[in-house]
C-alpha cells in the first residue's frame, strides 16, 4: 500500500517536473534574443554618455565611442549568457557560492564601466540643469547677504548724524553761554563745531553710497533672473552653460562692488579719528579766570567726545562682525559629473540604468529556483518509472529488431531430437528465462558473447 501510494507521488512529482522543463524549453527560444535586445540598449546608452565626456566630435571620437559602447554590450551579453547556463546547472554550495561571488563581481564592473554613462544619457541634461540651479540660488544668497551688510552698513548714517546733532546743540549752548558760562563763540564754540563739521561731512558721504548699494543690488537681481530664464530655457544645455557662465562673472563683480560699497570701515575709521585728532584752538578768555573755564569747558568736551567716539567705533564694529558670504564661483560640469554629484535627486535614472544592466540577474535566480524545484519534483525516480507511453513503444521495438538480428544461443531442433553438448555448458543449470522488460536496461544486450553478434543486414532495423 505504501509504495503505490509512493509511486503516485513520483508520478506528479514527475509530471510536475515535465511541465516545468517544456515551460523553459519555451523560454530559452527567446532568452537570448531578449538579453541582446538589452545589451544593444545599454550600449546605445552608453554610447550616448560616452559622447558626452568626450571634448573632440571629430570621426575618432565617434569610433571610440562605438568601440566603447559595442564592448560593453558584449561583455554584458557573454556575461549573463555564462550565468544564465551555468549557475542553475551547478548543485554543490561551493560551485554556488563561487558562481554568486563572480556575478556580483561582473556586477560591479558592468555598474562602473556602463551603468553610470546610461544615468549621464538618460538625466545628464537634467543634472546640469540642477548644477545651475543650484549656482543660482548660491549667488542669491550671496547678494542677498552682501547687500544686507550694506543696508547695515548706511544704517550706521543715523548714529553719525546723532552724534552730530549732539555737538550743534553743544556749540549753540556754548554760544548762549549756557555751557561755560561765557557767551559767544571762543574757543569751545569752534571746538565743538569742527567736529560736528566733520561728522557732518561723514554723514554726506555715507549718503551718497545709498544710490549705488540700491543700484547694483537691482542689477545683480536683474541677472539673477536672466540665470534663471537659462536654468529652464529650452535647447542644448552645453548653449546655455556658455551663456550662464557669462551672466555668472559680471553677478560676482557686483556682489564684489557692494562688498566695496560697505561704509562700516569708513565710520570706524572716522570714530578714531573723532577723539584723537582734535585741533585745540587758543583760549580767548579777557581773565585768567575765563581761560581757566573754557579750559576746564574743553576738558569736559573731549571727555564727551571720547564718548561719542566710542559709541560709533562699536556700531561700526558690529557691523563688521557680520559674517560675509562665502565667495561663489560657478564652475562647468560635465553631465557625468552632474548626475554623480546629484544623485540623490536622479534616484530613479540611477536606478533605470541598473536596471537595465542587472536585470539579467533576476532572470539567472528564476532559473536556479525552477531547475532546483525540477530536480526536488523528480527525486530519486528510476528510469523505467520516468518513461512515458512512446519512449516504452521505442524501447520494445527496438528490443523486437535485437531479437531479430542476434540469433540465439541454442538454435531449435527437432522433437525428440538428441541434442548436443557444448563444451563450455554447465551441467543441471536452469535454462534461462526470456528477459522482461524492467529488466532490459539492467541486463544490456551486449553481455553475451561477441562473437555470436553477426553484423547488421542493410535494411534491419526499418
Amino acid at each position: 500500500m505504501q509504495e503505490t501510494r509512493d509511486r503516485l507521488v513520483a508520478a506528479r512529482g514527475l509530471k510536475n517536473a515535465k511541465e516545468l522543463e517544456g515551460h523553459l524549453a519555451w523560454l530559452d527560444t527567446i532568452t537570448g534574443p531578449a538579453l541582446g535586445v538589452l545589451a544593444v540598449a545599454s550600449g546605445i546608452y552608453t554610447y550616448l554618455g560616452v559622447s558626452s565626456l568626450l571634448v573632440d566630435t571629430g570621426g575618432w571620437s565617434t569610433l571610440a565611442a562605438m568601440a566603447y559602447s559595442i564592448a560593453v554590450s558584449v561583455a554584458i551579453f557573454v556575461f549573463w549568457s555564462f550565468l544564465l547556463r551555468l549557475l542553475p546547472a551547478v548543485r554543490t554550495a561551493a560551485a554556488r557560492v563561487g558562481l554568486l561571488l563572480s556575478m556580483g563581481l561582473g556586477s560591479l564592473a558592468i555598474i562602473a564601466m556602463s551603468s553610470w554613462l546610461n544615468a549621464a544619457a538618460l538625466a545628464g541634461a537634467a543634472a546640469v540643469e540642477q548644477h545651475l540651479a543650484r549656482t543660482v540660488q548660491d549667488y542669491q544668497a550671496s547678494l542677498e547677504q552682501t547687500n544686507a551688510i550694506a543696508l547695515a552698513a548706511l544704517a550706521l548714517e543715523q548714529d553719525v548724524a546723532r552724534v552730530r546733532q549732539s555737538f550743534e546743540d553743544l556749540s549753540e549752548q556754548e554760544a548762549s553761554g549756557d555751557l561755560s558760562g561765557l557767551a559767544g563763540r571762543g574757543a569751545v564754540f569752534r571746538v565743538l563745531r569742527q567736529k560736528a563739521t566733520e561728522l557732518a561731512a561723514l554723514e554726506t558721504q555715507i549718503a551718497a553710497q545709498a544710490p549705488l548699494v540700491e543700484a547694483g543690488f537691482a542689477e545683480g537681481n536683474q541677472i539673477l533672473s536672466r540665470m534663471r530664464a537659462l536654468t529652464v530655457e529650452p535647447g542644448p544645455v552645453e548653449a546655455r552653460s556658455v551663456e550662464f557662465s557669462e551672466e555668472a562673472v559680471r553677478l560676482a563683480g557686483i556682489i564684489a562692488r557692494l562688498r566695496q560699497l560697505s561704509v562700516a570701515p569708513l565710520v570706524s575709521r572716522a570714530a578714531q579719528d573723532l577723539s584723537a585728532s582734535v585741533v585745540l584752538p587758543e583760549l580767548d578768555g579777557r581773565s585768567a579766570d575765563a581761560r581757566n573755564d573754557q579750559a576746564a569747558t574743553i576738558t569736559s568736551v573731549m571727555t564727551v567726545l571720547g564718548q561719542r567716539a566710542a559709541t560709533l567705533s562699536q556700531a561700526a564694529q558690529e557691523v563688521l562682525a557680520l559674517q560675509s558670504p562665502p565667495e561663489t564661483v560657478y564652475t562647468p560640469i560635465s553631465t557625468a559629473d552632474a548626475v554623480i554629484r546629484y544623485a540623490r535627486n536622479f534616484g530613479p535614472s540611477w536606478a533605470g540604468a541598473i536596471a537595465i544592466d542587472l536585470l539579467p540577474g533576476v532572470l539567472v535566480f528564476i532559473l536556479a529556483v525552477t531547475q532546483s524545484a525540477i530536480r526536488h519534483a523528480r527525486g530519486d525516480t528510476r528510469i523505467e518509472d520516468s518513461m512515458t507511453v512512446a519512449e516504452l513503444r521505442v524501447a520494445l521495438g527496438a528490443w523486437r529488431e535485437l531479437e531479430q538480428v542476434i540469433p540465439p544461443e541454442n538454435p531449435p531442433q527437432a522433437e525428440g531430437a538428441p541434442t548436443a553438448p557444448r563444451p563450455d555448458a554447465v551441467p543441471d543449470t536452469p535454462p534461462a528465462e526470456p528477459p522482461n522488460l524492467a529488466d532490459e536496461r539492467a541486463t544490456a544486450p551486449d553481455e553475451r558473447p561477441i562473437a555470436r553478434v553477426e553484423p547488421l543486414k542493410p535494411g534491419a532495423l526499418r
